[in-house]
């Protein structure tokens, strides 16, 4: 193409990007999709940081748990995974990563109006990053797993256009069905620009790493050779990646003669044969099912905490055991008649998970955190640690609304003034408030509580006292009032997550 014809097409791609850019649904997507890809596995930070982002999406949530308990993943007699914690622990940081980014895909553009057209791109885009990942698994690249990412992104262009500018779409479908021009040239004839351009230009615009966005370029024809560098093994990886996804669409296995086109062209180059290829087409075609129905697309022992005496009448009145429970649904407060299911189910899973020899104090405290959080539909959860060096209690992980900045101004001396937060962890009472605006609850309330929350109706106070030594406590809360309380069975097993990082915390536990 000459330079005056390439001058031409730049503005109608230019106008094209901006239109599909600029729709609302695309703008988050792009936003959400930069934010993950953001994501770095810095040990518990970054595991944090993404069970902060799934968590942050009741959806996301749901489908990453069902995708955990999947026979693919769960482990043999295994107890059901409750948490984001868990989930991320079992499947890999990773693979999280980017399943949720192919979840945003599919919330996003799979209730398109042309949702036949959409649905074959996006199958396409998540097959390929699954091929992208077993390709990432054999390599000895660092940061491989890019490129399970470039794969599910290689298609964006088409996901696109057949979810935004159908008509397009269809238009190049129909020149490519002719058999006259390749896909390049029909997309390069209607919208101006070839499909792997756009993609580029829309990664490029929701701030995706230039590593990435390169990945996604095409390759020359023919035979490809040994990559030199990890740049070219992505890109390598990528082009294959939505190749062999087209092909598994099709359900032709690996000794069909397009297969074997495939291996002959990229087989030497990324170190594979008949008999791998085969396995990968296998172990892909087995993930693939179990992502589209984790989708809907497809066909322990107690803690017994008695509060002492020290307690004011108010506060002995708010310790746990009191209400009673109801079957589904939920109370006008949130919480839900079945947490006492939902909070069994933690103690289960907290409890396998502390047994495990690799386990963490802190994966065990984050895993009870989330626990709480979701099994009692709290709005704001955090918990609370001892910080000798500064004299103060300091919240160390959070969930829920605003959960940073919280986080933040959750901080208080150790020595206390008789304020409700210092009764508790003193008398080593389980407190549950049903409304904090009753007179002589807020004044027990400290000061920098009503300014940081001024808002929360409801509260749990769960203090971590080991042989007598106070380290913390939970806390977690919600802006309506709770009168139904906690009954006995949710108190137990509240308690009995409570004691599983109380003897966690315990030296030489």
């Amino acid at each position: 193409m000459d330079h005056a014809s390439q001058a031409d097409t730049r503005p109608v791609r230019g106008v094209l990007l901006k239109k599909l850019c600029s729709d609302e649904g695309m703008f988050a997507l792009g936003a959400s999709v930069a934010r993950v890809v953001q994501l770095v596995d810095s040990d518990d930070q970054g595991t944090q940081s993404l069970a902060y982002y799934v968590l942050s999406d009741v959806a996301l949530t749901q489908k990453i748990l069902r995708l955990a308990n999947t026979p693919t993943y769960r482990t043999v007699g295994g107890t059901a995974v409750t948490t984001i914690s868990r989930a991320i622990s079992l499947l890999g940081f990773d693979n999280v990563k980017t399943t949720a980014l192919a979840m945003l895909l599919v919330d996003t553009l799979s209730n398109s109006k042309h949702a036949q057209s959409v649905r074959v791109e996006l199958e396409a885009a998540l097959c390929a990053s699954l091929v992208g990942r077993e390709l990432a698994r054999m390599s000895a690249y660092q940061g491989a797993e890019e490129a399970a990412i470039g794969a599910l992104f290689k298609n964006i262009g088409p996901l696109v256009i057949a979810s935004q500018e159908h008509e397009r779409f269809r238009d190049i479908a129909a020149l490519v069905a002719s058999g006259k021009h390749s896909e390049a040239q029909a997309s390069q004839m209607i919208l101006g620009s070839t499909y792997d351009s756009l993609s580029a230009a829309i990664l490029h615009e929701w701030k995706i790493p230039d590593v990435i966005v390169r990945s996604i370029s095409p390759l020359s024809p023919g035979k490809q050779k040994a990559p030199v560098n990890r740049q070219e093994w992505m890109r390598q990886v990528v082009n294959f990646s939505i190749d062999a996804a087209r092909l598994l669409a099709r359900k032709l296995n690996a000794d069909s003669p397009e297969a074997q086109a495939l291996e002959e062209r990229f087989g030497s180059a990324l170190n594979f044969d008949g008999e791998r290829l085969q396995n990968l087409f296998a172990t892909v075609r087995r993930d693939m099912a179990t992502l589209l129905d984790s989708m809907h697309m497809g066909p322990q022992t107690e803690v017994q905490n008695e509060p002492a005496e020290g307690l004011p009448k108010v506060l002995l009145q708010a310790v746990m055991d009191a209400g009673t429970s109801e079957p589904e649904g939920s109370w006008p407060s949130g919480k839900p008649f079945n947490a006492r299911e939902a909070l069994l189910a933690g103690v289960q899973e907290v409890t396998q998970m502390r047994a495990s020899p690799n386990r963490k104090v802190n994966d065990v405290v984050q895993a009870v955190l989330e626990t709480l959080y979701r099994a009692m539909a709290f709005r704001f959860a955090t918990v609370c640690l001892k910080d000798v060096r500064t004299s103060q209690y300091r919240a160390r992980i959070s969930f829920g609304e605003h959960y940073a900045a919280r986080q933040a101004g959750f901080v208080f001396p150790l020595m206390g003034d008789g304020d409700l937060f210092h009764l508790a962890m003193e008398n080593d009472a389980d407190l549950m408030i049903a409304d904090a605006t009753a007179p002589k609850i807020r004044e027990l309330l400290p000061s920098w509580h009503r300014a940081l929350l001024p808002d929360a109706r409801s509260f749990i106070v769960l203090p971590l006292v080991v042989q007598g030594v106070q380290l913390g406590l939970f806390y977690a809360d919600r802006a309506l009032p709770a009168p139904e309380g906690v009954p006995p069975e949710e108190a137990s097993l509240i308690r009995a997550l409570k004691g599983q990082v109380l003897i966690a915390l315990t030296p030489h536990a």
